[in-house]
């Protein structure tokens, strides 16, 4: 039986990671603003998938994988610049119109991959999951409990996406008002954004191998 109460422990694990304004927050709203709700949703889609594997890896205790991904932190978050850097780049040499007619959605499974991709290039976020679950202490699922495990990564999942749903319907209902001016705002400060993450992440690296 479902353990209602690590379920919502695990709704509000899933929010926690979701809310701060990161790069797939950007992008999910640059796409939600540009194409609609589908597309902005299919980012946050993306980014909860790499979250509920990283919850599922410290909730059932899967610790060779989480020293694989530190083990390779150095490589992962230079990969993860450069699609940060990237993906900026071109959201910024972007022109869009309001009167170019119907905007193409998109492929929702390429835009869920990209958004997962940023996600778990990113190593910060498997030990801070490892972090918040070893945190709960008496709260967390017993040694062995496979099933209120499971229910506490069903939580982080069903609260992330909740997340994402709430930002991309909101932005989509928004777009409507938008002009071309303001959304040409929008794109270029997203992008630069994006390109400063992965400039910051990149030169962060570059700074520890250096010193």
């Amino acid at each position: 039986m479902l353990d209602i109460w690590l379920f919502l422990k695990g709704i509000g694990i899933g929010i926690l990671f979701s809310a701060p304004v990161g790069p797939v927050n950007i992008m999910c709203i640059q796409l939600a603003f540009r194409r609609g709700f589908l597309a902005g949703f299919a980012a946050g889609v993306g980014a909860v998938m790499a979250d509920g594997l990283f919850a599922a890896m410290a909730a059932y205790g899967v610790t060779a994988f989480a020293d694989f991904v530190v083990g390779w932190s150095t490589v992962f978050q230079v990969v993860g610049g450069v699609v940060l850097i990237l993906f900026g780049i071109g959201i910024i040499r972007s022109h869009p119109h309001l009167d170019d007619g119907p905007v193409k959605a998109g492929n929702p499974v390429s835009t869920a991959l990209a958004a997962f991709g940023m996600t778990i290039t990113n190593p910060a976020t498997i030990l801070g999951f490892i972090a918040v679950f070893g945190s709960l202490g008496e709260f967390a699922p017993d040694p062995g409990d496979y099933l209120g495990a499971s229910a506490l990564v069903a939580g982080v999942l069903a609260g992330g996406a909740a997340w994402w749903f709430l930002v991309a319907s909101l932005v989509s209902l928004v777009r409507t008002r938008m002009t071309d001016r303001a959304l040409e705002t929008v794109n270029h400060g997203a992008g630069a954004l994006l390109v400063l993450f992965g400039t910051v992440l990149i030169g962060r690296i570059a700074l520890l191998h250096v010193a």
